[in-house]
């Protein structure tokens, strides 16, 4: 009973503080809701996004890991979207295909040069870079949010205390008194717990996706030296594998 109570009166004091706060004050805190829009839709879709990236790099990494081939679940022609493994798989294996069909060998199972495989590595690095910044993309509103938001609220307060002490300096009595000075600081306060409520879930929510974002980005990384060895060992022609020695 206490604490519903004390939450109710809390709640009160808010709102009558957004009432005595001035127009100028009124319009940053419209500003900082604005915001929060921002922050939390990117948080609740970056956070979405990156699970189910998550879950569908599991469920590709458990079905490459059956293929006997490094490029047999690209022959089977399967799309994952919103994978980004299978993103730097595709683009691996198609730049793969395309010096295959430029080799010069008549076999049925080509062989591609050292130069070749240098540039499938280098479209591997790119393609991991791709698609970091696919995940990345919409991070820098948290960021803005993060390092704007508080000195939003600091304008806001400032703004509406230079407004009460020069409504005082105004007045015909010559004394300020806190009875006449604590609405109008009470009102610009209010701008400041605006701007720290919007920064404080952006400051949290802004972190943890940084966090999985380069867990994210590590495995793709991890997993395109992988696949790049596996089409050395497969792919490269007999004298230059590294694990064999030259005729």
């Amino acid at each position: 009973m206490d604490a519903a109570y004390y939450c109710m009166l809390a709640q009160s004091s808010l709102f009558d503080n957004y009432h005595r706060a001035t127009l100028e004050g009124k319009v940053v805190i419209g500003i900082l809701m604005v915001f929060s829009m921002f922050a939390w839709s990117v948080m609740l879709s970056k956070s979405m996004q990156m699970r189910r990236a998550n879950r569908l790099n599991s469920l590709f990494r458990e079905e490459y890991g059956r293929q006997k081939s490094v490029i047999e679940f690209h022959d089977r022609r399967l799309r994952v979207e919103g994978c980004p493994l299978f993103s730097v798989y595709e683009d691996g294996c198609l730049e793969l295909k395309q010096h295959l069909r430029e080799s010069k060998s008549g076999s049925s199972s080509h062989e591609i040069g050292l130069k070749g495989m240098e540039l499938v590595k280098g479209v591997l690095e790119r393609s991991v870079a791709r698609q970091s910044l696919k995940l990345e993309a919409g991070l820098i509103l948290l960021a803005i949010a993060v390092s704007g938001a508080p000195f939003l609220g600091l304008l806001g307060t400032v703004w509406g205390v230079m407004d009460a002490f020069g409504g005082v300096a105004a007045g015909k009595s010559g004394s300020a008194t806190l009875q006449m000075m604590a609405p109008g600081v009470a009102g610009a306060l209010i701008t400041t717990v605006a701007g720290l409520m919007v920064a404080i879930p952006s400051m949290f929510g802004y972190n943890w996706l940084v966090h999985n974002l380069r867990v994210l980005t590590v495995e793709m990384d991890n997993f395109a030296q992988e696949l790049a060895a596996r089409m050395e060992v497969e792919f490269l022609e007999d004298h230059l594998r590294p694990d064999r020695p030259s005729r």
